[in-house]
This record gives structure tokens, sequence and C-alpha cells, in this order.
């Protein structure tokens, strides 16, 4: 089957929280881009988010141009040439790229030009030279040129006052070329965040150090810190004991210093569970805290001291879906991109899916496998979840109000970077 419709199973329930895809939108609605960005350099732009549009001050090319090494001449004076019937013009100079645009084209003559070189005045064409030989003071030409040909025009490639970025876009190397060639040296960006990450549990040990019995490494904020440094983002990191006095010392601190907070554990409701309670107390601005999502229904948005704060749960699946389904979108938002999220594809699932919940959106790790048409999508098995979730290279969602996606359907998918 091509596009196999995907099986509905009776109707959503009325819920107490919030669904995923109305989650995403609050958290998106509720964060502007950092205010007050700066000028850079370009050459030291790769990967920045431009803070404004960009429009070229300059034509590229500046003058019509060469995009052959040939000979400059008149059309009408070779549309007749073959190699039979060769035609004979006298060679006056040569022009290279960048070179006295001086020189001129008159009837019976011809000027040897280069690539990238200016059209002298009266040239109509260029004429390729595989098409003519060169005897000293005098070119045999055995070959046509129509008017225009190899020419590009003044402003071809970019033209004066034309928009070649747009505020929000992300500059790859291939932008930072074209902006270049618009005439900017130093363009305009967006601050990128600074994220602070409180992972709380008395169990938690920083990875490095002995191991007692009893506890566990702190993997969630080595992953959450790597997430964050892959899109430039600066983090400070703190392993907090789950006391509320000290949870709350840390929180107020991290929002008077940093642009965004992020805590990962102590997410719920359990006797051990202080982050809510604590943001209560500060007097955080509460979104949402719980939304039908699975993995990571536990995750929670809301402002304190108009600084975004994202609620992560302490499981490393839900830690991670909730991270980049609602924390990573917030992030760019934040970091002013015009598309926050995860880039996807189209692929082809090489297994049928089968959710948990119909009235919950369910997200599923696989790998990318090479495909004729589309790239295929193969599901992991999570029963050994940190190994599982190393190799994972992509995200599916099984949607709400639906229970399977069957084999071989065509869906998007989130592709890690």
């Amino acid at each position: 089957m091509d596009n196999p419709t995907p099986q509905k199973a009776g109707v959503i329930k009325t819920h107490p929280i919030a669904g995923y895809e109305s989650a995403l939108k609050m958290t998106l609605g509720a964060i502007s881009p950092l205010k007050g960005g700066k000028e850079m350099d370009l050459g030291d732009c790769l990967h920045r988010v431009l803070s404004a549009d960009i429009h070229s001050m300059v034509n590229s090319p500046s003058v019509d141009a060469s995009m052959k090494d040939g000979y400059a001449v008149v059309s009408d004076e070779i549309r007749d040439a073959t190699p039979e019937n060769p035609v004979q013009l006298k060679l006056t100079g040569m022009m290279a790229a960048g070179g006295d645009a001086r020189l001129r084209v008159e009837p019976g003559t011809t000027v040897r030009i280069l690539t990238g070189a200016g059209i002298p005045a009266g040239a109509t064409a260029v004429l390729a030279g595989e098409f003519a030989r060169c005897d000293r003071e005098w070119v045999t030409v055995f070959n046509h040129a129509e008017p225009g040909r190899n020419i590009l025009k003044a402003g071809m490639d970019i033209c004066a006052g034309e928009q070649v970025a747009q505020k929000g876009t992300i500059l790859n190397p291939g932008l930072i070329g074209t902006i270049a060639a618009a005439g900017f040296g130093r363009v305009p960006v967006y601050h990128r965040p600074r994220v602070a990450i409180l992972a709380t549990g008395d169990e938690l040990v920083v990875p490095g150090d002995p191991l007692p019995d009893g506890k566990v490494y702190a993997s969630n904020l080595e992953m959450l810190k790597a997430w964050c440094r892959q899109f430039g983002m600066s983090t400070s990191f703190q392993l907090l004991q789950d006391t509320p006095k000290i949870i709350s010392h840390a929180m107020e601190t991290a929002a008077a210093t940093h642009d965004v907070l992020i805590t990962s554990g102590g997410a719920w409701t359990g006797d051990r569970d202080f982050i809510a309670q604590t943001l209560a107390s500060l007097g955080w601005k509460k979104v949402f805290h719980a939304i039908r999502m699975g993995p990571g229904k536990a995750v929670g948005f809301g402002m304190l001291q108009d600084k975004p704060v994202f609620i992560l749960p302490g499981g490393p699946p839900s830690n991670l879906t909730a991270f980049l389904q609602i924390a990573l979108p917030g992030l760019l938002k934040l970091a002013g991109h015009r598309r926050p999220g995860l880039p996807e594809i189209r692929v082809r699932l090489q297994t049928s899916l089968d959710g948990s919940h119909v009235d919950w959106t369910e997200f599923v790790y696989g790998s990318l496998v090479p495909g004729d048409t589309h790239t295929g999508f193969q599901p992991l098995e999570l029963t050994r979840r940190l190994r599982s979730m190393a190799f994972a290279q992509a995200a599916v969602a099984i949607p709400e109000g639906i229970s399977c996606l069957p084999e071989g359907s065509i869906v998007t998918a989130q592709v890690f970077p």
C-alpha cells in the first residue's frame, strides 16, 4: 500500500489536561525571541539566527559578465560561421575578471575574455574558446553565438534591493556566501539563550565520580546539556538535593542569571517531587503541568520572573521526549528560529506502529533505512532504554485519535541532527 489510511478507534474523550498539539501551541505562543540582538562579522555567524531581513546593497554581478573563457563578439558577424566556412576576426586585447573595462569590440574584431570578466562595449555574445582558434593577431571562428550567449547579466544572481535572507533564518555556508555577495561583512543575529539545567534527586551522582550503592549517574543532565549545545546554547547545571529550600534558592538564582530554566526529575506529585510546589511558592505563572503525550506526560511549562521554565520528568524516555517535543521548540523560539523544532522528512513505516492510548499522542523512536522512493523508519525496541535511545535517528508521532499506523504508511518523521 502506498498511503494506507491510519486506523481510528472510538471517540476522543474529554480530558482535564491539554493535548500535545495544544500544549505546544501554548508554549510557542508564550515565548518571544530574546531582545537586544547584536551585529557580528559574517565569518563568525555560522549556525547563528538572523534577527532582521537582509536586502542586497548591490547587483551581483555588478556588470554584464562572461560565463565562459572565450571571445567577446558581435553575434551578427559570426552568424553563419562553420568549420567549412570560418570567420576571421582581429584580436584587439584581453579582459580578465576585475580588469580594464575600457576595451571595445569594433566591427571585424574580437576581445579575448575570461570567466567573470565584464563584457566590453559593442559585444553582444561570448563565443566559447573551443569554437575558435587563435593565431597571434587573428582568431578563426567556426561556430555561431546568438545574442546573449554565455553572458550573465548584471544583477542576474542578486538584484540590488532584493531580499536575500529572512529574519529567523539559520545561517548556513551557502547563505553566508549569498549575503557576502549582497555586500555585507556584518549581520544582525539573535542572542543565544543561556540555559540553566537543574537536576533534582538525592540518588544522582555526577558522571565520573565514584558510584555508591543505590545511586545513579545523572545521565539526563549530560544529555540535556548536549542537546542544548547542539544548537549553540550555553548551559550551566546543578545537581540538587530533594529539599524545597535548596531547590527554591537555585531556581531564584538561575532565573536572575539565565534566559531559561529546565528542571529534570521531581516533576510529578510524589512525596519527594518538589519542583511544581516550589515554583508555585515562587509565584510562577503556570501554563500547563501534564499533557496527553507518551512518554513524557508529566512535562510542565510556565514563566518565572518572565523567564520560561520547563519541567521535565526524570525517566530517560520521558525526559527525552518532553525535551524534544516541548522544551526544544520553546528554546528555539527564544533563540529566534522561524521554524522552531526538529527537521522533518516523509518516511515509509517498515512495520506497523500501535499506540497505547488512542486519546494521547505517542512518540516512537526509530532508525532510518535507505529506500527507493522513501526513507524507511524502523522502530527501536526500548527494552534497554538508554542503549536503545542512543541509536535513535528519528521519531514518529502516533497522533491523538489514531490507534495504529499500518506498515507501509507514509508519515512524517522528526530527524535528529
